[in-house]
């Protein structure tokens, strides 16, 4: 099988790149600010071309590769309502979207992906930015496609709602359709995390994953000036709760065979979740490293793009570009 060439901004810990991998792209560039990012994708993929850059910096003449490629791709940072955001944050994320759009105008891909928070698809605060969009990539000849899609209904244990823009060259656009849903039944917390919770001898591992029956909230990475490693903000901390986890901190083990599971008892009666399990919860291989200490090895899984999601969302333009399917991925061979 021919692999189809692909850009990657804001690439972050991966998760985007090794969902495409996984769909038969190969990417020719990947680009990512964040040094401790940098590294993640280089121990993991030592064959790719990882550039430690700012996209609103990134000069695309530097780099002849990136004018022969079938897809450019970015999960950019998550942009935020202005009524909940400070206005120079919203427009820092607004900008790297607009240099997204710019950037598709230099290289012409056939192919355009952006994946970002639900809200982009419709959210009335977005309508600007929709229409700079729609505008532009009305005059460089692309079709395009906005939608949302839930981790859960593509394996990951994870209710984790991504909006999603796709578009085509024109004569590329009629053929393409969104992923469908490739589970039925979605995995639960307890049924993922049960294997590794159970490593260390916990004899509370069985009860707790029994009444651990659904997907977990969705991660939050956070932002960089902010504290340490928590799950996310107090709405989901009250969900970890109910499934008898703190989702205040994350655990630098799992937890050994004294370890007594009294949640009754408030935080220090709950289990706690290592950076590893934030991993499989957010559809990563087990052979998939994260460079860093703890809360920067949080931050990338929690900020990721469930590769799960992206290989479906690869699938889906690799149909529409007419290439042959990818193979199976394999989640147990090294890198």
């Amino acid at each position: 099988m021919s692999d189809l060439r692909f850009v990657d901004l804001c690439a972050g810990a991966g998760g985007l790149a090794l969902g495409l991998e996984h769909a038969g792209f190969e990417p020719v560039l990947l680009l990512d600010k964040k040094s401790v990012s940098c590294d993640t994708l280089r121990w993991n993929r030592p064959r790719w071309q990882v550039l430690e850059a700012d996209l609103l910096d990134f000069v695309p003449t530097r780099y002849q590769e990136t004018y022969d490629v079938d897809l450019l791709s970015a999960g950019l940072p998550r942009v935020k309502s202005s009524a909940t955001a400070a206005r120079a944050e919203t427009e820092a994320e607004l900008r790297l979207l607009e240099a997204t759009v710019y950037l598709a105008h230099a290289v012409q891909p056939r192919a355009l992906l952006i994946e970002n928070v639900p809200g982009l698809v419709n959210a009335p605060d977005f309508q600007p930015i929709r229409d700079f969009i729609r505008k532009e990539l009305d005059h460089l000849g692309y079709r395009f496609r906005w939608f949302v899609l839930n981790a859960a209904d593509f394996g990951v244990p994870q209710d984790r709602k991504q909006g999603v823009l796709v578009a085509l060259k024109e004569r590329y656009f009629d053929a393409f359709r969104p992923p469908r849903p490739t589970v039925r039944d979605h995995l639960s917390v307890g049924q993922a995390l049960f294997p590794s919770m159970a490593l260390g001898g916990w004899r509370d591992a069985d009860r707790w994953a029994a009444q651990a029956l659904t997907v977990a909230p969705t991660l939050v990475g956070g932002s960089d000036g902010r504290g340490g490693a928590d799950l996310g903000p107090t709405g989901t901390k009250r969900a970890w709760a109910r499934m008898g986890v703190d989702g205040g901190t994350v655990a630098d083990g799992v937890p050994g065979p004294d370890f007594v599971w009294a949640p009754e008892t408030g935080r220090h009666g709950m289990v706690r979740i290592t950076t590893d399990q934030a991993a499989i919860l957010q559809g990563f291989p087990s052979d998939w490293a994260f460079a860093g200490k703890k809360t920067a090895r949080y931050r990338q899984i929690g900020h990721a793009s469930p590769p799960p999601v992206a290989r479906a969302l690869g699938l889906a333009i690799r149909a529409a570009l007419g290439a042959p399917g990818a193979p199976a991925p394999d989640y147990t061979s090294g890198p």
